[in-house]
C-alpha cells in the first residue's frame, strides 16, 4: 500500500538530501513549526520500505511520545509508547517512542531492539543536558542503521559534545538547515512574532541585606540583574499583573477573529505557575490550565487545552519544544531562564501557522531585560527583513553567531534555600511598555491559492508480524501541508495502535473481574484461562488481534455464567 503525503519545499529538499546522504548520521535543523516530524517520518518510512527494520524515536518529554505516535500512525507506522524493560517489543509494532531519560536507564535493553534500526533523535541538543544521556545514546544506538537527528535551534557543544553530531569549532554543523527567515519568506509556514516589552522600577533586599532599586535600563552585574528580573516576575509586585493584563487584552482582541486563540505563560517554577493561574482568575476573571512537571496529569492537561478553547495555559518547561499547540497566539515570558536557546524555544510555541485565518501575527510579552531584549532583536530583525523586502529564501543568510547561547543565568536560590529565604521583594511597578507596530505598512502573509506543498508518493510501509487492521486515519494530504500527519487536536485524532491496546487491556481487566465475581474463581485463575484460550503468555506482550480475541473469549464465558 502506497501513501501520498504533502510536503513543503524544504521538507522535500531535506528528504532528497537525506536519501542521497551516505553516512549513518544526518542532522536536520529546522525552525519550530516548520514540520520536522513530517519530514522525519517520511524519511523513516522511505528507509524502512527499502529495508525492513525497527523505528525508534527519542523525545525530550513524555507528552511528546503520544504526539509522535499519532503522527506516525497517520503514515501507517505503529510505535509503542508504553515500552519498558525487560518486556520485549510487541510483535505488531514497527518500533517504539521513548525519552532521553528512559534511554539513560535502559540503554542495554534498547541496544538489541535498535540493531539495524532507524533511530530518530528529536530535539537532539537535549542529549547534552546530562553526561549520562550522551553515553547512553552510544550504548543504545551505535549499531543502528541510520540516525536522523532533529533540532529546532542551532546549538553548540559547550562542555558536552553530543554523540553522532558533527562539530566545527564547537558549533553543530547540520546536513540540512531551514531557518525562521526562510520559513517566513515562503508564507503560510510560520507566523511573524512580535515582542511587546515592558520596563519597570524594581526594589528588593538582597541576601546580604543590602537594598537595591533599579529599572531594566540600569546597568547591573549578572547577580543583581538576576535579582532584578526575579523581583519583576514576583507575584508580590505589580509588574507581572500589569503585563498579564496587557497580554490578556491582546488575546481578547485576537479571539474576536480567531475564537480558539490561546495564551501561554512560561513560569519560573511550580508555585509560581499556580500563583499566576490564581492571579488570572482573581484579577482578570479568566481560567487557566496549569501544567507542571510534578503533576502526573500534566500531559493530559496539555492535550485538553489543545482541543479546547480555554484562554490560558501556564506551564513550567512542559511546553518547551515540539508540543503542537497551533492556537497559541500570545505568550508571556515570566521565567528567570534567559538563555538564547530557551528563549527561542518559547518563541517556537507561537509560530505554528493555522490555514484559513488569514494574517495571524503572534505576540510574546517580555521583560525589558537586556538579555531578552537582545534575543528578541535578532528574531525581530529577521522578521522585518522578510516582510519588508520579500527576498527569496535563498537570499537570506543565517547569522550563526547570533544563535549562540547567552551565558546561563545563575538563578537566585538554585540549590540554596537559605539564600532564597534572605531575598525579599519590596516592590515592582511596570513602566514604559513598548508595543510593536506590527510592522505597519508591510504585507503580512495571507491565505491564497499559492500553496507551496508538493505531493510525494511514499512506498508501502514495512510489514509487521502479527499486524492487525486499525481504524483508517485521515490521509496526511487532507490536512495542512507540512504539518505532522494527524496532529490536529488530540481529542479528534484517531487512536494509535498503542492507545487501542491500552484500552483493550483495561477492558480485559474489567471483564476478568466480572468473570471472577460470577464464577468464584480467583483473578489469577481467570486470567490464566483467558490467556490459554487466546494463546497468550502475557497481556502486556499481546498484539492487538490477541487482545480482541481474548476479549471475545471472555464475553462468551461471562454470557454462559
Amino acid at each position: 500500500m502506497t501513501r501520498t503525503i504533502r510536503l513543503r519545499p524544504w521538507q522535500r529538499a531535506a528528504l532528497d538530501r537525506y536519501n542521497a546522504h551516505d553516512g549513518a548520521d544526518f542532522l536536520a535543523v529546522a525552525t519550530p513549526g516548520a514540520g520536522k516530524t513530517t519530514f522525519a517520518l517520511a524519511a523513516a518510512r522511505h528507509e524502512l520500505a527499502l529495508r525492513p527494520g525497527r523505528l525508534v524515536v527519542v523525545v525530550p518529554t513524555s507528552h511528546l511520545k503520544r504526539q509522535w505516535a499519532r503522527a506516525a500512525a497517520a503514515l501507517d507506522l505503529h510505535l509503542e509508547t508504553a515500552w519498558s524493560p525487560p518486556q520485549p517489543l510487541p510483535p505488531d509494532m514497527h518500533g517504539l517512542v521513548t525519552t532521553y531519560q528512559q534511554v539513560a536507564t535502559a540503554a542495554r535493553a534498547l541496544a538489541p531492539i535498535c540493531r539495524d534500526a532507524v533511530v530518530v533523535l528529536d530535539e537532539v541538543h537535549h542529549a547534552g543536558d546530562e553526561r549520562a544521556w550522551g553515553e547512553a545514546l552510544v550504548a543504545a544506538f551505535a549499531s543502528a542503521r541510520r540516525r536522523l537527528l532533529l533540532s529546532g535551534t542551532p546549538f553548540r557543544s559547550d562542555t558536552r559534545a553530543i554523540p553522532f553530531v558533527r562539530y566545527v569549532d564547537d558549533e553543530a554543523r547540520p546536513h540540512f538547515e531551514y531557518g525562521y527567515g526562510e520559513a517566513l519568506a515562503e508564507h503560510r509556514v510560520v507566523r511573524p512574532v512580535y515582542f511587546p516589552r515592558t520596563n519597570g522600577r524594581m526594589e528588593w533586599s538582597a541576601p546580604d541585606g543590602s537594598v537595591h532599586t533599579a529599572t531594566f535600563h540600569d546597568p547591573l552585574a549578572t547577580e543583581r540583574a538576576n535579582q532584578r528580573l526575579r523581583t519583576a516576575l514576583s507575584l508580590e509586585g505589580e509588574w507581572l499583573p500589569e503585563v498579564l493584563s496587557a497580554a490578556h487584552a491582546r488575546l481578547l482582541a485576537l479571539r474576536s477573529r480567531h475564537q480558539a486563540a490561546g495564551g501561554l505563560v512560561v513560569a519560573m517554577d511550580q508555585d509560581h505557575a499556580r500563583g499566576i493561574a490564581s492571579l488570572l482568575r482573581r484579577r482578570l476573571r479568566t481560567e487557566a490550565v496549569v501544567a507542571t512537571s510534578d503533576d502526573p496529569g500534566a500531559s493530559d492537561a496539555i492535550a485538553r487545552f489543545a482541543a479546547a478553547t480555554t484562554p490560558w495555559l501556564v506551564a513550567v518547561r512542559m511546553v518547551s519544544e515540539g508540543v503542537d499547540l497551533p492556537r497559541l497566539r500570545v505568550g508571556v515570558f515570566a521565567t528567570t531562564t534567559t538563555t538564547e536557546l530557551f528563549f527561542r524555544q518559547a518563541v517556537g510555541r507561537l509560530v505554528r501557522f493555522v490555514p484559513g485565518l488569514g494574517p495571524q501575527p503572534a505576540y510574546l510579552y517580555i521583560p525589558d531585560d537586556p538579555r531578552l531584549r537582545r534575543a528578541a532583536a535578532g528574531i525581530a530583525e529577521r522578521r522585518r527583513h522578510v516582510l519588508a523586502r520579500r527576498q527569496p529564501h535563498d537570499a537570506l543568510v543565517e547569522d550563526d553567531a547570533a544563535l549562540d547561547q547567552l551565558a546561563p543565568d545563575q538563578r537566585l536560590g538554585d540549590g540554596d534555600d537559605h539564600q532564597l529565604s534572605l531575598f525579599t521583594v519590596i516592590s515592582a511597578v511596570a513602566t514604559d511598555a513598548l508595543v510593536p507596530d506590527d510592522d505597519a505598512g508591510h504585507e503580512l502573509p495571507a491565505d491564497g491559492d499559492d500553496d507551496p506543498a508538493l505531493v510525494l508518493e511514499l512506498p508501502a510501509p514495512p510489514p509487521v508480524p502479527g499486524a492487525h487492521p486499525t481504524p483508517a486515519s485521515p490521509a496526511p494530504g487532507a490536512g495542512p501541508p507540512g504539518a505532522a500527519p494527524g496532529a490536529g487536536p488530540p481529542g479528534a485524532a484517531p487512536e494509535t495502535r498503542s492507545e487501542q491496546k491500552a484500552r483493550l487491556r483495561l477492558e480485559n481487566a474489567d471483564l476478568a473481574r466480572a468473570i471472577a465475581r460470577a464464577t468464584g474463581w480467583s483473578h489469577a485463575k481467570v486470567n490464566a484461562e483467558l490467556n490459554r484460550l487466546s494463546g497468550l503468555t502475557k497481556v502486556t506482550e499481546a498484539t492487538l488481534g490477541q487482545l480482541e480475541a481474548r476479549l471475545g473469549h471472555g464475553r462468551r464465558w461471562l454470557a454462559r455464567c
